[in-house]
């Protein structure tokens, strides 16, 4: 009895040192400090950064039904330094109520990505009882703020039916699960980071797997509180159990730390997984020219309609034409329907026309969708996708059936519809159209060849792959636009597409913050800002041009069709507007410059945003009314020119760019060029 009695004061003054002692991992800015509790403290190394949470909190866990696995007595810390990355290893031990669980955390500190770190953790049973998992969590973080200052801001990437925003102040009460899988019948993917950031920085987590994980990540403030939480959670279908010496491994992750808005981490997040392998695609040069969208004269469109605007589309200075929705069938019966009795001619007619105008023709395309009626499912409906009742999955803005995107059945109807639209009929390129491109749900048809049902999600970027070289082997300047319609665009689609797209914005906002998240993933891509008619007010060309976006436009001319909902009609008035904003795009040209950021899309007021090109800085300036000084980021100590160069007057005046302070007053936008 007095030996078991002294190993147990043993025990507890050994459990009580271990909790004291805190070990710290340091990559660039970043600090993560482990207690002996195998909790974790992040934060930001520099004079002018608060922490972001003053405790140490159980960040990586377990959920069981008989409680959470959250206190790990660390045992072992080793650290290893290889070539270009050191590798730490932690172990502890979880034992209560007769349950033993080991916890191992990798963590990467990797030389050419600093302020970054990236873990691997797994669990193995090691005692007899074998507890009910239903659930893991890597990066339960929270982000504290002084009471009187400003919420939180977040970069939220998830897609629902909604259409919201990306970015969102963390207000009082504020929750959004953020599931990177199907949330609603047709919406679902997105970009695998979540960021949360205050004035003096802020923090993000990540998952740095090759495929699209189906994690959440939870966005949340408590009501009364003043502090915003984040995590990288999975949910199991099926609760499992931990059977003894199993293991679960979590996904592999990240969190890293920055200043400013989400546009830096976002971007080192992109760069890491181009290390480990994703590959964009380079830039098309004609996916930077200025679009018309036959959509104007909406689904029932004539060839004669459009045929009549194609000259005020070249006079205006638009040098695509997009024929949109409503030549088909069917969806999913691309040929031409009974409105163009001439068939393939009628369309390879018109693309002929367009191309004796000096344009370029781009096709509207519905991909992995299929009317239920449609001769396509009547003559084969291999191509289903299944849910798990083996019943075909709709998409319920077509009203169609889900297609599925690994059926090897599916993969040769869509290359020989590619091989039709760009080798037969001519088209320069293609837009694939419609929120379900995004993500899909599960797949059980037995004929798609899975090894388990959640592989077609991860294997959807493969369908894009085969699309967009096919459109480039027999057209090698093909665009090929993927516009997943409001939603946040499935991360892994993105390198089989060579225009993105601000994809059915809701507001002006929407097309400025979209464009600064496409420009923080890729070194360079044509981001087309969708129809202007879709802005603030329907005319929002300062918003496409100061962000460095493609603009675009669905005006009709000389008239509607007579079946429109609602009318696009280009006045005299809208005319005027129209081509003098068309010109100073195609003069500027600053979708191909280089976005620079100098400004919190959060804090600074008024919202700014800067290109700079061929050694000239061009800012835009948006706010409903502003009055009062701004400060010129970014200049050198020297004497610079102002040009209000979207002004008619196009007034000039100087500034000192060691004191780059201008009073300016202004309503909606101020886009300035300065040199």
């Amino acid at each position: 009895m007095r030996i078991n009695y002294l190993y147990s004061i043993l025990y507890v003054l050994f459990f009580l040192t271990s909790c004291n002692e805190k070990k710290e991992i340091i990559n660039g800015n970043i600090s993560l400090k482990i207690d002996g509790r195998m909790h974790t403290n992040i934060s930001m190394i520099g004079d002018d950064v608060l922490p972001f949470y003053s405790d140490f909190v159980a960040s990586d866990y377990l959920v069981m039904r008989e409680g959470v696995a959250n206190d790990f007595t660390l045992k072992d810390m080793r650290k290893s330094k290889q070539v270009d990355k050191t590798i730490y290893e932690l172990t502890g031990i979880y034992q209560k109520n007769g349950i033993e669980i080991e916890k191992i955390v990798n963590i990467m500190a990797p030389d050419s990505f600093p302020g970054m770190l990236l873990f691997t953790i797994k669990y193995v049973n090691k005692g007899e009882k074998e507890p009910v998992v239903t659930a893991w969590v890597n990066h339960d973080l929270y982000m504290d703020r002084e009471e009187d200052s400003e919420p939180v801001w977040s970069l939220q990437c998830s897609s629902t039916s909604s259409r919201g925003d990306w970015v969102l102040p963390v207000t009082p009460g504020f929750y959004k699960k953020n599931y990177m899988g199907m949330n609603n019948s047709d919406y679902g993917g997105g970009i695998p980071v979540c960021d949360l950031w205050r004035k003096d920085g802020g923090f993000a987590i990540g998952v740095t797997d090759d495929v699209l994980r189906l994690v959440s990540f939870p966005v949340s403030r408590q009501k009364y509180e003043n502090k915003a939480n984040t995590k990288v959670l999975y949910e199991y279908s099926s609760p499992i159990d931990f059977k003894r010496n199993d293991t679960i491994s979590t996904y592999n992750t990240f969190v890293s730390v920055h200043t400013g808005d989400f546009y830096n981490p976002l971007r080192q997040f992109s760069k890491y997984m181009q290390s480990k392998g994703m590959e964009f695609a380079a830039p098309e040069e004609d996916a930077f020219d200025a679009v018309w969208c036959a959509w104007g004269y909406e689904r029932n469109f004539t060839m004669d309609e459009i045929k009549a605007t194609l000259p005020k589309v070249k006079e205006l200075g638009f040098k695509w034409v997009d024929v949109d929705d409503g030549f088909q069938v069917a969806i999913g019966d691309w040929d031409m329907n009974k409105r163009f009795p001439g068939g393939d001619k009628d369309m390879k007619a018109l693309v002929d026309l367009i191309h004796r105008h000096g344009l370029k023709a781009k096709l509207w395309w519905a991909p992995l969708a299929a009317d239920p009626n449609s001769q396509l499912l009547k003559e084969s409906s291999k191509m289903k996708l299944l849910t798990k009742e083996r019943l075909p999955c709709m998409i319920t803005w077509w009203n169609c059936f889900y297609l599925s995107p690994v059926n090897p059945y599916t993969e040769k109807y869509t290359n020989d519809l590619v091989e039709k639209f760009i080798g037969d009929w001519g088209f320069d390129g293609l837009k694939l159209d419609g929120q379900h491109l995004n993500c899909c749900p599960p797949d059980y048809n037995p004929r798609s060849g899975l090894d388990y049902p959640e592989q077609a999600i991860e294997q959807l970027p493969a369908f894009y792959k085969g699309i967009f070289e096919t459109a480039r082997k027999i057209n090698p300047n093909a665009v090929v636009q993927n516009c997943p319609c409001g939603t946040a665009m499935n991360f892994f689609n993105m390198p089989y597409m060579n225009q993105a797209v601000s994809s059915d914005p809701l507001s002006s906002w929407q097309i400025r913050l979209k464009g600064k998240v496409y420009r923080a993933i890729f070194d360079k891509i044509a981001y087309y800002a969708d129809h202007v008619e879709l802005s603030d007010n329907g005319n929002d060309f300062p918003t496409q041009i100061g962000v460095g976006a493609v603009v675009g436009s669905k005006f009709t001319y000389p008239r509607d069709n007579p079946e429109v909902k609602i009318s696009y009609l280009l006045t005299p008035e809208k005319e005027a507007w129209f081509k003098k904003w068309v010109g100073i795009y195609n003069d500027k040209m600053l979708s191909k410059g280089e976005y620079l950021n100098l400004y919190d899309l959060g804090y600074d007021k008024p919202e700014t945003h800067v290109i700079e090109k061929e050694g000239k800085m061009y800012y835009a300036f948006y706010a409903d009314n502003w009055d009062g000084e701004i400060v010129l980021k970014g200049l050198e100590n020297k004497k610079y020119t102002v040009c209000e160069y979207t002004d008619d007057s196009l007034k000039k005046y100087q500034v000192d760019g060691s004191d780059p302070v201008i009073n300016i007053s202004f309503k909606g936008s101020y886009l300035i060029e300065v040199y």
